[in-house]
């Protein structure tokens, strides 16, 4: 990659240099060392556990709950659903984003650890995610959440399993509608055949050569897996879906994705508050400190607890407005 290239904001370095090493040694190699900080154990404002719950034909999966101390219960829930191309564990940023989203949106987070390639191809990363949101809800006096204040949200490959997520239970006819969905530069649609995927095949931290790639890791069997939940923009219908934050990166394969399905949902009526960052590449958030990150953090926030208390006042799940 050409450093020059691409007028990234410096703001990013050096993760802007950066770009993974998509093969399966490249892919252990990193999850060896994407690991939770342990400064979040000794965070003072924040009360941290870890649990098992059931995933998909019978495993098991790790539920963490981050909870605010003193927060009064029943809570709003963020269900968070990191990124990583579906074989990436959850990076420090990711735990970050998710203790500063509980602290900061003043709610309880259910960060869950997902099953993912290469071991664990399609459908099991959707089916593990779509299981802890049934949990979430089955639990939800249990563990102090209200039902109808679950928003739920992630980054990239977590952006599409947040979205499946909303699909499974709205086909599967759960009930279950979460109040919103927040989804960062999420990867939505695997046709690859939009202007960015054409034209970012060497961006840093990801790009379409990189989603090639993947692809292969993930989804060796498309059949095994309905169109809808490989790639959301193709469903037969997006009604009945929560409304919805959307955030998208200029230098992004992936900022396409996020223009279409903000405007197929607008289309379906469902409200849309969309944010199309600028100098911005791919997961530019895991610079935590970053201006930018920290400004679009008070965004995300801001539209989360705007949306935890109009459930309050509502008592249910907001109606879309058409």
């Amino acid at each position: 990659m050409n450093i020059n290239k691409y007028p990234i904001n410096r703001e990013f370095l050096p993760l802007s240099l950066y770009t993974p090493n998509m093969t399966r040694k490249g892919i252990e190699r990193a999850n060896r060392l994407y690991r939770m900080p342990k400064s979040l154990l000794k965070d003072p404002k924040l009360n941290i556990s870890m649990m098992k719950i059931p995933g998909y034909k019978d495993g098991e999966i790790d539920l963490m709950l981050l909870e605010p101390t003193g927060i009064e219960k029943p809570a709003p829930c963020f269900y968070h659903i990191h990124g990583g191309g579906f074989v990436f564990e959850a990076t420090s940023a990711h735990y970050r984003r998710a203790a500063s989203f509980a602290k900061d949106a003043e709610c309880i987070v259910a960060f869950v650890i997902y099953r993912q390639g290469p071991d664990h191809v399609f459908p099991y990363p959707q089916e593990d995610c779509f299981a802890a949101l049934v949990w979430l809800h089955e639990h939800a006096a249990e563990i102090g959440i209200d039902p109808d204040r679950i928003g739920i949200g992630g980054d990239s490959a977590g952006g599409t399993l947040t979205v499946t997520s909303c699909l499974m239970a709205r086909d599967r006819g759960t009930g279950i509608k979460p109040l919103f969905q927040l989804l960062l530069y999420p990867f939505l649609d695997r046709r690859g055949e939009s202007e960015s995927y054409r034209k970012y095949t060497d961006t840093p931290v990801w790009n379409s050569t990189l989603s090639k790639k993947v692809n292969m890791f993930v989804n060796p069997h498309p059949e095994d897996t309905p169109l809808a939940y490989r790639s959301p923009v193709e469903a037969d219908s997006l009604e009945g879906l929560p409304q919805a934050y959307i955030e998208v990166a200029e230098f992004d394969a992936l900022r396409d994705d996020g223009i279409l399905y903000s405007k197929l949902l607008q289309e379906a009526g469902i409200d849309v508050e969309f944010h199309d960052t600028h100098g911005t590449m791919h997961g530019y958030d895991y610079v935590i400190n970053a201006p930018t990150t920290l400004l679009m953090q008070v965004l995300r926030t801001e539209y989360m607890k705007r949306k935890f208390n109009e459930g309050q006042a509502m008592g249910t799940v907001p109606v879309n407005r058409i």
